[in-house]
This record gives C-alpha cells, structure tokens and sequence, in this order.
C-alpha cells in the first residue's frame, strides 16, 4: 500500500486550470514517474495571462493541444506560434463540442464518457500515437499536453503513459478521479446550465477510467503496448517513451 496523493503533483493552480506534474507517481518496480518532464493542464486559453510566461519559465518547451480543430480556431491558444515552444495540435476529437448538434455529444446523452475513451482508441489511435511520438521527441525540456478542462482527452493520455510506465490500476484512476474537483470551481457553474443528460459530462467519475481500463484488459491482455504497436509504434520507440517516463 502506497500513499501516493494527486495533491503532490498539483502546480500553478491559482493560474492554469488542472495543472500537473505527471511526475511522482509510484510504479509497481518500485520507482516512480519522472518528475519534470510531463505535464498535464486544461487549456491555457482558459488561464490566466501569467499562465504562458510561466510555464515557459517552468521549462516547458513542447505543447500539445488536444482539442478539435474547431476549438482550437474558437478558442486559440497562447503557445501557438510564440516563437518559444514546439506546439502541435493533435485532436481526441472530431467535430464540435460546442455544436448543439455533435455526433459525440449526442452520444453522450445515453452513454458514459468511458465509452468515449474507448471511441478514442478505436478511432483515433493513429492520432493518439502521434501524441505519443511528440512526446518522446522532445528531451530538451518538458512537454505540456492539454485538452479543454484536462479531464478526458488529457486522462486518457495521462492514463496510457502511466500503464506503460508501470503505474497501478488503483492509482490511476484516483488521478483521474480528482480532475473534477481539482477543476470544480470552474466546471460547477458549467453543470448547473447544462441539461440532466449531459452534467456527467463535466466531471470525472471513476467508473469512466474503469470502463477504458476494462477495454485495455479485454482487448489488449492489459498491455497498452499491443495498441501502440496495432497503430505502428516500433519496439524502439516503445522503449524511448518508457524510458523518457520512468
């Protein structure tokens, strides 16, 4: 029995929603994740102006923004083209959460964000691959990788590097489980205008990591390896991510 704490690995709260070292997570050889070198928000155009000068003083030098395009284009981002960071948009998600009419938000009416995450490997494994390899390129300094709240698309990236890296089952759904109240300030008012349907949208339940969990056991023999390989990561680079992360 650990004790290991999302707490610990909590940075810059007052300024980025959900911000997180990736790093201190206790690994089942004993170890534990390397610190400094992932991080995990939600959007920086979200944060505070002090959010960018920060995080690049913090020594991030690679941003990943996982929202769809339409986000992106909407809502921007401070790291796009900054002349300072290595920045990458790379969506977990196709179309426009904010459209009334979205083919995944109206999913959502009747299904668990879970079986969302499990959509996401299915159907945009070449895509999270890519976020993969991004990552393991950059060893110059750390990366950040972000979606809209740092809940789901950000989890589910969160929760692939941590079963590579040999991190508990236990343990990563508790990190996952935390993004709604380390976030609930901002999310609450959301929920309270949302429809009944689609309030379970803005939290983090734990069942949704067990569901994606559950897949990974089912039709990976609970090697996240096996999906990386389907969508074309070498044994090398496999390799590189671990050791980058552990």
């Amino acid at each position: 029995m650990n004790n290991y704490s999302p707490d610990t690995q909590r940075l810059f709260f007052d300024d980025l929603l959900n911000c997180r070292d990736l790093g201190g997570m206790p690994l089942k050889d004993g170890g534990c994740f390397r610190k400094r070198v992932l991080l995990r928000s939600g959007s920086p155009s979200l944060a505070s102006s002090k959010a960018h000068d920060m995080l690049v003083d913090a020594g991030v030098t690679c941003v990943i923004d996982l929202r769809s395009k339409s986000e992106f284009v909407n809502y921007g981002n401070p790291f796009a083209d900054d002349g300072v960071t290595d920045f990458h948009n790379i969506p977990l998600f196709v179309g426009d959460p904010d459209a009334e009419n979205d083919p995944t938000m109206d999913f959502l009416r009747t299904h668990h964000l879970g079986d969302f995450y499990v959509i996401m490997l299915n159907e945009l494994g070449p895509n999270i691959i890519e976020v993969l390899r991004v990552i393991a390129r950059n060893t110059s300094g750390m990366t950040l990788f972000h979606c809209a709240h740092g809940k789901d698309r950000t989890g589910v990236i969160a929760a692939i590097l941590y079963l590579l890296a040999g991190a508990s089952r236990e343990d990563i759904i508790l990190n996952y489980k935390v993004s709604y109240e380390y976030a609930r300030d901002f999310l609450d008012p959301l929920i309270a205008q949302r429809e009944d349907a689609m309030k379970h949208t803005l939290r983090s339940d734990a069942h949704n990591m067990e569901i994606f969990l559950d897949y990974v056991d089912s039709e990976y023999a609970g090697d996240i390896t096996l999906f990386m390989k389907k969508y074309g990561m070498t044994d090398s680079e496999i390799n590189e991510l671990r050791t980058l992360c552990s």
